[in-house]
């Protein structure tokens, strides 16, 4: 897991947001941990809403 994620715009991408990810996980930080500690939710709904994605734009 990521200790900082950067979000970026669409095209051509620019940095939106930075975010530096504190999650609480006792022990060997592995990615099923991480994503049972409280802030894990908080930061994907967070980062998610700013991705933009609204199903109107396709891939290429």
């Amino acid at each position: 897991m990521a200790n900082k994620i950067a979000v970026l715009s669409k095209r051509p991408a620019t940095i939106k947001t930075i975010h530096e990810i504190n999650l609480t996980v006792e022990g060997t930080k592995t990615p099923l941990l991480s994503r049972e500690a409280p802030e894990f939710k908080d930061y994907f709904n967070t980062i998610w809403k700013e991705l933009d994605i609204d199903g109107k734009d396709k891939l290429l």
